[in-house]
């Protein structure tokens, strides 16, 4: 699982020494192979080399991962199912680098047509008119994957084609293949194409999709063209549309040779992987406290409060990740506006305290059960604060605290917030026994910044709170005081 993100748009160049002409294509020992061939071949050699075969692809090792090799072994068309945020889309893009780096075309074609393998009656008279030299032209595996979000505004022009009127203008007749302008799925002919939330996508468009990889013709404005298209469809649905609402005609269910159900990370570990491989942290952002992020979105997917139809995406985890950190960097850029010239300036690291902004920026990634509106915030604070409090036992139980809950015993107040600095922070503070062994448990090192060490001091300051043995206040003015017994 991960953030997806878009195949890369620079179109590479192809190697000097890649045969030029059909004739030297051939006698390279070049053999033409279906793109199902293709990928096979190319998984086999991975695992047989041990080479990662979908990097980036985090949590499904052990579950969908195994199912997707064999879909692909078998030489089957497949659709994945899962609730939203569980890196459908990213595994499907991530099959593209099973493909051969480079392909042969006959330049021009907008099918991609192997050189070897011509299509349409054009490239058919080209190739037996020019023969072995005829020229080769070399298609890197970016340019083979093609996708379409299925909305229900999608035409049958949009996925297969329709006649060009500039081209009926020029005099050609409607029967005659060069005067259709072809679709998406035409043009990722050779190389694999993938329809995201196919439920979405009109029924009468799907029954042009099954024509096309079923019958391996086209239909345009009543003219029929024979098409033996090349591909690997892949298809991605959220359950609750695929089975419950029956928006997938039955004949294109039947398509597909493999349906794959996905999910969200199932351990916190991998939870935790996945928020660092793929958060784009703007600060310092301490394990304890991604580690506090990936429990609390583990607990809202849990939650009875939140619709378990929709889901939770794994990019609640990855945002709330981000946030923390543009607050830790939003309060080093305030500090340092009013602090003195002498000052060392603030490094940003977030602290506990920051996550609290994610309760109201991210609600509107989580979907909630009728009877909890009006009570989003409130629910999503529980559930932080939970988090914040598994964490907390999870590497401070059994450690002596008590030179903490000491600073407060005469009636002192520790004062912390957004705007607090480190220095500030720790000055209040002072040197506290069972600071080492915290900064130690938290994976903090032997020499922490002061930063950090304010980091660890609020969360145990917090943790103590969460577990009834501190009391704690929060200022109109927004500061956070600890003092007093829970």
């Amino acid at each position: 699982m991960g953030r997806v993100t878009a195949p890369n748009p620079v179109i590479p160049v192809p190697p000097a020494d890649l045969p030029g002409t059909l004739g030297a294509l051939r006698a390279a020992g070049h053999q033409y192979r279906t793109v199902k061939q293709e990928l096979r071949d190319n998984l086999l050699a991975r695992m047989r080399s041990g080479e990662p075969r979908f990097p980036g692809i985090v949590g499904y090792d052990d579950s969908v991962l195994p199912e997707v090799e064999r879909a692909l072994l078998a030489g089957h068309d497949m659709v994945l199912l899962g609730e939203r945020g569980q890196g459908k889309t990213r595994l499907i893009r991530s099959l593209g680098a099973l493909l051969d780096e480079w392909t042969p075309v006959i330049p021009g074609s907008v099918l991609n047509e192997h050189p070897m393998h011509p299509l349409t009656p054009a490239s058919r008279a080209q190739v037996a008119e020019a023969g072995d030299d005829l020229p080769v032209g070399w298609l890197h595996r970016s340019m083979r994957y093609g996708e379409k979000l299925a909305t229900p505004d999608t035409s049958v022009g949009d996925l297969i084609g329709d006649v060009d009127p500039i081209r009926i203008a020029q005099g050609r007749t409607l029967g005659d293949p060069e005067t259709i302008h072809f679709g998406l799925v035409p043009r990722t002919n050779r190389g694999i194409f993938a329809v995201n939330e196919l439920p979405d996508l009109a029924e009468r468009i799907q029954v042009a999709l099954l024509n096309v990889l079923e019958e391996r013709d086209i239909q345009v404005r009543g003219y029929q063209l024979r098409l033996p298209l090349d591909l690997l469809l892949v298809a991605s649905a959220n359950p609750e549309d695929y089975t419950n609402r029956g928006r997938i005609i039955t004949p294109l269910k039947d398509r597909f040779g493999a349906e794959i159900r996905t999910h969200y990370p199932m351990e916190l570990e991998l939870e935790l992987a996945l928020i660092r491989q793929e958060a784009d942290l703007v600060a310092e952002v301490p394990e304890h406290v991604l580690e506090v992020l990936a429990r609390f979105a583990r607990a809202v997917r849990e939650s009875p409060s939140v619709d378990p139809r929709s889901g939770v995406s794994a990019r609640f985890a990855i945002a709330a990740a981000e946030t923390v950190a543009g607050a830790a960097l939003r309060r080093a850029g305030l500090l340092a506006a009013s602090a003195d010239a002498d000052d060392r300036p603030e490094a940003a690291v977030a602290r506990v305290g920051d996550a609290v902004s994610v309760t109201s920026t991210l609600r509107g990634k989580v979907e909630f059960e009728s009877g909890e509106e009006g009570r989003e915030i409130e629910i999503l604070a529980h559930l932080l604060r939970t988090a914040t409090a598994e964490t907390f036992r999870a590497h401070l139980s059994g450690l002596d605290l008590s030179g903490f809950t000491a600073l407060v015993d005469d009636g002192a107040a520790i004062e912390t917030g957004e705007l607090v600095s480190a220095a500030e922070l720790l000055r209040q503070v002072g040197t506290v026994p069972g600071l080492a062994k915290v900064l130690d448990r938290l994976d903090l090192g032997d020499a922490p910044t002061p930063e950090e060490a304010a980091a660890a001091v609020e969360f145990v300051l917090e943790g103590l709170h969460l577990t009834r043995r501190l009391g704690k206040d929060v200022t109109d003015s927004g500061r956070t005081v600890y003092g007093g017994r829970g």
